[in-house]
């Protein structure tokens, strides 16, 4: 019987992903402006008050991923499911900045617990034949929410400026995800007798430090991009409704990029594709800043687009590689907890250095900062990766 990529489970488990990224960017691009319009926010602290949710995400994610390796998947992903869906229902009743920064910040904690785990659990749904270019579709529906919600987002903050509705919208769609992720069935085998945590290597995948490094400067490029984009666009190039479309032209490379690559990995050239995908990213985060036109703008977001959907997939595939199945989530979770790591960086520090130096310089050292983690790819991380793998395909 030929095994079967888009098996029910799988595509179960492709929605529940959509629902979660959909709901976390129709509202993320926005913060800045509703922190600023609600609260009158100074700019350090719009990045101190973001930044929380993705340092308690952080903290939250090796505690998951071992969660994930040795209790039931579904039940621990059901649960982080339905509380992301109930913070949501906590922006709206936050009257008060700090009210609000600590619904932000504790929401973190159920989007890192799942993200974890419906990132494996896809694993276990798909044929082992399929697995490499099943994580790269996987994305697809990642991607395809990051192109819609910003611009639903943007859409309605221009024609209501009702934030509670878009508070409200986001409530709604992670609920949806969580009834969505009752109906999954994953396989018999995906079931663990619990194991006594007794060591940091359950806790995290260090066989793979070395893409973590690369994967948390890469991060911190994007964690300033996706959150100050809009009122960059704003207030330095006067682009009061772009920052949608720029998203969408964003996530149209990275699903154009995902699907012209599957072909790649199922052929396991995983480092060819996370090259071609850091030459083009750096490519984008450079034109970004350099060119001040409309044109060199959008064409970012292309470049852009297409460098992060070689770069995710590849980076995941490798990380797979050299770990065994009873670390995949605890593997996951670990490069997670790196993009997570560089995106707080850059979320915090992106605060401080506009609040003194301004929009385009922070997008300077952001240009920078690319093209250094270009670099190490190049003259360490991949002759790593190739020593690594040969040994553990020795073991």
């Amino acid at each position: 019987m030929k095994e079967k990529l888009w098996n029910r489970n799988y595509v179960l488990v492709m929605i529940n992903n959509f629902t979660l990224f959909f709901s976390f960017y129709l509202v993320m691009p926005l913060f800045p402006i509703y922190l600023v319009e609600t609260f009158g926010a100074s700019k350090d602290k719009i990045g101190l008050v973001l930044s929380g949710y993705t340092i308690v995400a952080l903290l939250t994610r090796p505690f998951s991923g071992y969660i994930a390796d040795n209790f039931r998947r579904k039940n621990f992903l059901l649960l982080a499911l339905f509380i992301y869906f109930l913070f949501f229902g906590g922006y709206l009743i936050s009257g008060s900045l700090l009210m609000f920064a600590i619904f932000r910040t504790l929401h973190g904690g159920p989007f890192g617990a799942a993200t974890v785990t419906n990132g494996t659990m896809v694993i276990d749904v798909l044929p082992l034949s399929k697995r490499n270019e099943g994580v790269g579709f996987y994305g697809l529906s990642n991607n395809l929410a990051t192109a819609i919600a910003p611009s639903v987002g943007m859409l309605l903050y221009q024609t209501t400026h009702d934030f509670n509705l878009i508070f409200g919208c986001s409530f709604l769609v992670a609920g949806i995800g969580f009834l969505n992720a009752l109906r999954l069935r994953p396989p018999k085998w995906d079931s663990s007798e619990g194991v006594r945590l007794s060591s940091v290597s359950q806790l995290f995948f260090l066989k793979g430090w070395f893409i973590l490094l690369n994967m948390s400067l890469l991060g911190f490029c994007w964690g300033i991009l996706s959150t100050y984009i809009a009122i960059y666009g704003k207030e330095t190039l006067g682009i009061t409704g772009g920052t949608g479309i720029y998203f969408a032209i964003l996530s149209g490379g990275l699903m154009l990029s995902r699907i012209h690559g599957s072909k790649s990995l199922r052929e396991g050239k995983f480092l060819h594709n996370a090259f071609i995908g850091i030459l083009l990213s750096t490519a984008g985060y450079s034109l970004f800043v350099l060119s001040q036109s409309m044109v060199g703008y959008y064409l970012s977001a292309v470049l852009i687009g297409l460098g992060n959907g070689n770069i995710w997939p590849s980076f995941q595939n490798m990380n797979n590689s050299i770990a065994e199945h009873t670390e995949f989530a605890t593997a996951n979770s670990t490069l997670l907890i790196a993009w997570d790591l560089g995106i707080g960086l850059g979320i915090l520090l992106g605060g401080s250095i506009v609040e003194f130096f301004g929009y385009r310089d922070v997008f300077l050292m952001t240009m920078c900062i690319h093209l250094i983690g270009l670099l190490l790819f190049v003259c360490f991380t991949r002759k790593k990766y190739l020593s690594v793998y040969q040994s553990v395909s020795k073991e």
